[in-house]
């Protein structure tokens, strides 16, 4: 073949080709390598280039105008990752297990001066009557103090993330750069070891005290990133937030949980700002209390699987049992013969509505449009 080919292209350079001829040819041979190399194209992987480039603009956010790495590091936690660990099914309980990787996490123990120890009630009261159900047993833990007033300035650096045993998200190990002092703070998605957060909330204290009639946004500069924390009035409207206070100088309230966030829709220099939560609800928060940029770490958590009962009893979680299965006097569902709740509404063990009954007597007056229901 090697020889043919040699052949046929000294023939093709010796003989002579007319005009009419040989415009076709190109052409037709233009057309095919056009078309060739769009079928390469789209059969190929997308390039580094293009990757980078879709993945740089935020997947959530709208109106998100900050000067900080808040839009490049925060991620949507609404759909599930694939990143999830799964086992082969060599026993019945690893069969359905799906865990998020933690090999990012800090493999050793919790710093000493950060914990202390929690002594579980399994859900009876001093009179020793059970008043919480389904609780009893599970591993021993230590409960993680953490800093939710975020009231010391200056930088801080991100020592490791850990998981905590008593919440949903991880937890981020910070010390100061000039007091070397510890604690513990909520994980935005996005944050790892290494990075630099800071509060703003003793400084923004000082201009109220300081202030008077000088306007301090003109001279006010701040890095809207993820992990840092400051009041309301200095957040630009649309910016992702979390761990959000209730009060001026009250702890973080709202947007604890893993994957939770919410969005700053209206702010000012005084008053009420607007927020909308994770729920849909568009609450009234003040422009003083404070959050922190970015969403909560660990948003697949909502895709977990444990497996199997027993992982539940590790957790502390005792079995449920059907009202239905009960006896009349254990439950409003119980009794009777065959599978029958006596021609009753589904109600609570306590004779409460269960679905449609509304249990809320006073409206909250801090809520702007209430969150969709079925």
């Amino acid at each position: 073949m090697f020889r043919l080919g040699r052949v046929l292209q000294q023939v093709s350079q010796k003989a002579p080709v007319g005009r009419l001829y040989q415009q076709p040819t190109t052409t037709h041979m233009t057309s095919l390598v056009s078309r060739f190399s769009q079928l390469r194209t789209f059969a190929s992987k997308p390039t580094t280039t293009t990757s980078t480039t879709e993945s740089s603009g935020p997947t959530f956010l709208t109106g998100f105008n900050t000067q900080g790495n808040a839009m490049n590091s925060i991620k949507s936690s609404a759909s599930p990752s694939s990143q999830f660990k799964t086992k082969k099914p060599t026993t019945p309980g690893k069969r359905w297990l799906k865990r998020v990787p933690r090999d990012h996490l800090y493999k050793g123990k919790a710093v000493r001066n950060l914990t202390i120890a929690k002594r579980s009630s399994g859900g009876r009261n001093n009179s020793g009557h059970i008043t919480v159900r389904h609780r009893g047993g599970g591993h021993k833990r230590r409960i993680r103090i953490l800093d939710w007033q975020r009231a010391e300035t200056g930088l801080q650096t991100v020592k490791r993330l850990e998981h905590d045993p008593g919440r949903t998200a991880w937890i981020a190990l910070l010390e100061h750069d000039v007091t070397k002092k510890l604690s513990y703070i909520i994980a935005p998605h996005g944050v790892k070891a290494g990075d630099k957060v800071t509060s703003y909330r003793s400084q923004a204290t000082a201009e109220d005290e300081e202030g008077g009639g000088v306007d301090s946004s003109i001279t006010r500069t701040v890095a809207v990133d993820a992990g840092n924390c400051m009041p309301l009035k200095m957040i630009p409207v649309g910016t992702i937030l979390h761990n959000i206070g209730l009060k001026r100088n009250g702890p973080a309230i709202m947007a604890r949980s893993a994957g939770t966030y919410a969005q700053l829709i209206q702010t000012g220099e005084t008053g009420y700002a607007q927020v909308r939560l994770s729920s849909g609800e568009v609450r009234l928060v003040p422009v003083d209390a404070c959050a922190t940029i970015g969403a909560v770490s660990n948003p697949d958590h909502q895709h977990e699987m444990l497996g199997k009962a027993g992982r539940s009893r590790w957790l502390g979680i005792r079995p449920t049992v059907r009202g239905m299965a009960m006896n009349a006097c254990d439950h409003p569902h119980g009794g009777g013969r065959g599978k029958s709740k006596g021609n009753k509404d589904p109600r609570s063990v306590w004779g409460v509505l269960s679905k449609g009954g509304k249990t809320r007597k006073t409206p909250n007056q801090f809520v702007v449009k209430p969150r969709p229901r079925r």
